[in-house]
């Protein structure tokens, strides 16, 4: 077995693991609260850098 086989089986082993214990579903719903988070900050983030955009162009044509 190469290399990436042994790592692929040893992920889904250890996924496997995390699946049927309890200690594996906090971590799940850990991990689901992280990336709805990420996500809120990304959408945020994108907010925000159009704003500032925004402000940069209007500073920029006002001393053209």
């Amino acid at each position: 077995m190469s290399r990436v086989g042994k790592k692929v089986l040893t992920a889904c082993m250890k996924l496997r693991d995390l699946m049927h214990s309890e200690e594996g579903q906090d971590l799940v719903e850990y991990a689901l609260l992280v990336a709805l988070i990420a996500l809120a900050l990304i959408g945020g983030v994108k907010h925000v850098a159009t704003a500032v955009n925004s402000v940069f162009t209007n500073v920029s044509s006002s001393l053209a």
